[in-house]
C-alpha cells in the first residue's frame, strides 16, 4: 500500500496536467478536478473518509494557496512563520516560538509555493536572483532566500500583521506607551514635526508608524514609499502608495526607494512616509524633509536614538554623495525633529523606551534633548515612560 504522501504527490502532478493553463480557472473548477481525482484514487488504494478530506484540502492549498503553511497563514494568532528548507518550519504564535510538526514533502512543492508568492507580488526569484521581498494577499511581509545563497534549501520568512491595525488606544492597553505621551505625539504629528521611529528587529516599528499616522489630518495628501507594502494607513482619502520593483529577466529596470522618493516630490505631497530606510535613500529622505514636506515619517533599525543618528550618517554616505561629515550632520539636524525609540524587553513586551528632540547643530555636533525615557525602576515589573529634562551633547547627539 502506498504512503499518503506518495498518493498526494501523484495526484498533485496528475491534477496539474489536467488543468487548462491557457485560461483563467476558477476555484470551483479546481475543487471539482481534485474531488474527481481523490475519489478515483480511493478506488485503487484504501483511503478513509478523513484521508480523502485531508487530501482534498492539502491538494487545493498546494495548487491554489500556499501548501502546508496555508493553515498557519490563516491563523490570526500566528505572527511569524519561518520555513528553513523542507525539513523545519518554526512558528511564533501568541508570542511563543516552536517547531511545527508539519513539513514540505519535497523541494519541488516548496519551490511551487515560493514561485506563487513571488508572482503574486510581481517579483522574480531564482538562482540568478535568489533574494526577494514580497507580500501576501493579507498584507503579510515575505522574505525569500533561494539556493545557492541558502545552503539548507529555500528559506521563507513571513511576518504577519494584524488584520485590524493596532491603534494608539491598543498600545496604551498593552502598556507600550502612556496616555500622556500619546497626547504629546498627537500634537507633534498634527503640527507637522518630522518624526523618525527607531528600534531593533521585531520591536514594532511598522505597527507604531501605522498608529502614529492615524493622527495625520484627513485633508492631507500623503504618499507612502516602501520596499514591500506593509503600512495600513487609514482615514486619509488622498493617499498614494508606492512600492519598489526589482529588475527582471524581461528587461524591466529596478525602481529603488531613492527613485520613488525623488518621484514623490513631483506628486504634490503634503507628507511623505517612508516605511523603512536601509541605505542611501536616507539622503533623499533628508532632502525631502528639508524642502517643505513637514510631517514626514520613517523608520530605521538601531539600538538607541543615538545609534539611529549614527546610522543615518552612514546611510547618507552609502548614497555615494561626497559630502563632508559636517554637512551631513547639518542636514540631519535640520530634517529630523523627533526620534521615538522602541524596544522589546525580556518579557517579550514592546515598549517606547525613549523620545528625544533634535535641538540643533553646534560646534560640529548634533545636539538633542531627551524628552521621555523608560524608567525600569518606576514599576516592579513593567517600568514606565517618564518625562525627563536632560540636554546632552557630543558625538552624534
Amino acid at each position: 500500500m502506498k504512503e499518503l504522501s506518495e498518493i498526494r504527490q501523484e495526484l498533485h502532478d496528475a491534477i496539474l496536467r489536467e488543468i487548462d493553463l491557457s485560461r483563467e480557472v476558477s476555484d470551483e473548477e479546481i475543487e471539482e478536478i481534485i474531488n474527481r481525482a481523490v475519489i478515483s484514487a480511493g478506488k485503487k488504494e484504501y483511503l478513509s473518509l478523513e484521508d480523502k478530506r485531508r487530501l482534498m484540502r492539502e491538494l487545493f492549498d498546494s495548487i491554489r494557496k500556499k501548501g502546508v503553511i496555508q493553515s498557519l497563514i490563516d491563523d490570526p494568532r500566528v505572527t511569524e512563520i519561518m520555513v528553513n528548507g523542507t525539513e523545519n518550519i518554526f512558528v511564533e504564535r501568541d508570542g511563543a516560538l516552536f517547531l511545527w510538526d508539519k513539513r514540505f514533502e519535497s523541494k519541488e512543492t516548496l519551490n511551487d509555493v515560493i514561485q506563487q508568492i513571488a508572482a503574486g507580488s510581481n517579483r522574480v526569484v531564482n538562482e540568478a536572483s535568489p533574494i526577494v521581498d514580497a507580500r501576501l494577499e493579507n498584507g503579510s511581509r515575505v522574505n525569500i532566500v533561494m539556493n545557492p545563497v541558502a545552503l539548507n534549501g529555500p528559506v521563507i520568512t513571513i511576518r504577519r500583521f494584524p488584520e485590524k491595525p493596532i491603534r494608539m488606544e491598543d498600545l496604551i492597553k498593552f502598556g507600550s506607551i502612556t496616555p500622556e505621551v500619546v497626547e504629546f505625539l498627537r500634537k507633534l504629528v498634527i503640527s507637522g514635526y518630522n518624526i523618525f521611529v527607531s528600534g531593533g528587529t521585531g520591536s514594532g516599528k511598522t505597527t507604531f508608524l501605522n498608529a502614529l499616522s492615524s493622527f495625520i489630518p484627513e485633508e492631507t495628501r500623503v504618499i507612502t514609499i516602501e520596499d514591500s507594502a506593509e503600512l495600513q494607513i487609514q482615514g486619509i482619502p488622498n493617499l498614494v502608495t508606492l512600492e519598489t520593483r526589482n529588475a527582471n529577466v524581461e528587461g524591466c529596470k529596478s525602481i529603488t526607494m531613492r527613485d520613488l522618493i525623488k518621484s514623490s516630490l513631483r506628486m504634490r505631497p503634503d507628507r511623505i512616509i517612508v516605511g523603512e530606510i536601509r541605505d542611501g535613500a536616507a539622503f533623499d529622505f533628508l532632502q525631502a524633509a528639508n524642502t517643505g514636506h513637514d510631517g514626514s515619517l520613517s523608520t530605521g533599525h538601531a539600538n538607541s536614538a543615538k545609534d539611529m543618528l549614527s546610522r543615518l550618517e552612514t546611510m547618507v554616505l552609502m548614497a555615494g554623495m561626497e559630502l563632508p561629515l559636517q554637512a551631513i550632520r547639518r542636514q540631519i539636524a535640520s530634517a529630523v525633529d523627533i526620534i521615538v525609540h522602541l524596544g522589546r524587553l525580556r518579557d517579550k513586551s514592546r515598549k517606547v523606551l525613549e523620545i528625544v528632540e533634535i535641538t540643533g547643530y553646534e560646534d560640529g555636533e548634533i545636539t538633542y534633548k531627551s524628552l521621555y525615557g523608560f524608567d525600569g525602576r518606576k514599576l516592579k515589573k513593567e517600568g514606565e515612560l517618564t518625562a525627563t529634562d536632560k540636554l546632552e551633547r557630543g558625538g552624534f547627539i
